[in-house]
């Protein structure tokens, strides 16, 4: 009618991912009597075949969820920096970005199998029996899809390990088209394995020996007891602060999601909402709240109970008010302590769900790679291709996100669940690097403070700020607002008016009073959101 997705809505459950057929594989799971613990697995194991450049099985991520009449929890299966980590033996971050160096162990297989434990209804091999389907019988390469492929292959085509992952993903023709026809039948059998038995099968046995293997022979340095230690996941109270009359929930360090928080906190203590949307002082207002906020969080680096309170306290969040209010042009870092090199652009490689069913059980999960397709190595035999986990620290040994044999890797990811009065109202999550918690924040304001539905909320203009004073900003925006945005010291760019650059966002809002569940997909991905 008005050119624009229509609400997709349920009383039964609803599932919002960044692919139609991983959104398809939960609903059929909650259709089938499934909980949205039971669908979310099923959906993040889909999203390994049918979008294998951003996430997989040797990914690692977070997610934030509430059992039906239980508290929220968040769950951590992120891994850390390897133990035998070379220090010394690169000067750059860029020479980690491909290659075997670059991996961490893998969480997200022991994160699946947490989430079906704790709260879920069905075994580890009936949540993964879609993702098994998919991969065997194959798939059709969509557009974006076919787009990651293609734009990957040029760049891993200089790799020794090249031939290896274009025989996986492209026949070994190099290229792909969309309407094509992927089956992953090496994926497939690697899932049958681990159905049959259990996790331990990557986590101390068979698939992670040859994969150990295989980057020793490379001239990596994960080692058994990395990939071991990968499979103690942690369940952990969620980091909460309010923004109007929602209390949101986001996971602790070491992930970077308290960012969110921060910016969310800055904006409680101005009327956003009645200023003309998408106009100078909303865009002004949310930007500078939003880049306040990264300065907090890089200067605060991983840091610990007593610093992350201080940080959200009344006195810390008035003087960031303060210094949001005073109309000087603000500038500084919004990346990492230490700026990305110089031409590598931070990518948005990780993948976003949500799921809500009947009974109130709520997941919002976001797990990743780190790059398209991770470190590029697929593990001949197996269809699994690692990640780039160590790329997203740091060498400079003053950085809070040094590397540090056998230490924490710091993450974006931040999937966030938010309350009012105690019952659950919105899951929101995304991809987009350190943009993450800037995409988080810019739709929780369409959404709150406008009163926009969700589907909306995630359609509108957003941006994405980078480090110093750039900007880029969806060219949606009005001309007249973006000239008046670079006149406030804003160096705004307009390349398109819809990119990826601003994340993926999927979520779903639920309406307490009639248990009303309502999606909202990003077209900015192959998002869509499937009924259960």
């Amino acid at each position: 009618m008005d050119g624009i997705r229509p609400t997709i809505a349920s009383l039964h459950g609803i599932v919002a991912a960044s692919h139609p057929q991983a959104a398809a594989a939960g609903a059929q799971i909650l259709a089938a009597g499934g909980n949205a613990f039971d669908a979310a697995v099923a959906v993040a194991a889909v999203l390994g075949v049918v979008e294998p450049f951003m996430s997989g099985l040797f990914g690692n991520g977070m997610a934030t969820v509430r059992p039906a009449g239980g508290p929220i929890r968040a769950l951590q299966f992120r891994a850390g920096v390897p133990r035998a980590f070379p220090l010394g033996r690169y000067g750059k971050r860029e020479e980690m970005y491909r290659g075997p160096m670059a991996t961490s162990a893998p969480g997200n297989l022991a994160g699946w199998d947490a989430l079906l434990k704790a709260h879920g209804t069905l075994s580890l091999a009936e949540a993964l029996a879609p993702a098994i389907r998919l991969a065997r019988d194959g798939f059709a390469l969509i557009d974006y899809t076919a787009f990651g492929i293609n734009g990957s292959a040029k760049e891993l085509a200089p790799y020794s390990f090249f031939e290896d992952w274009s025989r996986v993903y492209t026949g070994g023709r190099g290229a792909v088209r969309a309407g094509e026809v992927l089956r992953l039948s090496e994926l497939a059998d690697t899932f049958e394995a681990i159905a049959a038995h259990g996790i331990g099968h990557l986590y101390g046995g068979a698939l992670g020996q040859r994969i150990v293997d295989h980057l020793r022979g490379l001239g990596g340095c994960l080692s058994m007891a990395d990939i071991e230690a990968a499979q103690h996941v942690a369940w952990t109270t969620p980091l909460s602060a309010p923004y109007r009359d929602l209390m949101v929930h986001v996971p602790r360090p070491p992930s970077q999601a308290f960012q969110m928080l921060i910016g969310l906190r800055i904006l409680d203590g101005f009327d956003v909402g009645s200023l003309p949307f998408l106009g100078v002082e909303h865009l002004d207002l949310v930007w500078r709240a939003a880049r306040l906020a990264a300065g907090a969080r890089i200067e605060a680096g991983n840091p610990k109970p007593e610093l992350l309170a201080r940080l959200l306290e009344d006195e810390a969040i008035a003087r960031l008010r303060a210094r949001c209010a005073d109309g000087v042009v603000i500038s500084g870092p919004a990346e990492q302590w230490v700026a990305p090199p110089e031409g590598r652009v931070a990518g948005q490689h990780t993948t976003s769900l949500s799921v809500s069913d009947r009974a109130g059980n709520l997941v919002c999960l976001t797990q990743s790679l780190g790059a398209l397709f991770g470190n590029g190595v697929v593990v001949p035999g197996t269809g699994v291709c690692l990640n780039n986990g160590l790329y997203w620290g740091e060498l400079d040994p003053r950085s809070p996100n040094h590397l540090i044999p056998g230490g924490e890797l710091m993450t974006s990811v931040a999937p966030s669940l938010a309350t009012r009065g105690g019952v659950p109202v919105l899951a929101l999550g995304t991809p987009g690097s350190y943009g993450i918690s800037q995409t988080q924040t810019q739709v929780m304001v369409h959404h709150v403070d406008y009163g926009m539905a969700l589907q909306a909320a995630i359609e509108a203009p957003r941006a994405r700020l980078w480090d110093g004073v750039r900007v880029q900003a969806e060219s949606r925006i009005e001309a007249s607002v973006i000239e008046a945005l670079r006149a406030r010291g804003h160096a705004v760019e307009t390349p398109s008016a819809w990119t990826s650059a601003v994340g993926g966002m999927q979520g779903i809002s639920i309406d307490p009073a009639s248990g009303v569940m309502t999606g909202g997909a990003d077209p900015r991905r192959e998002g869509y959101v499937v009924p259960g």
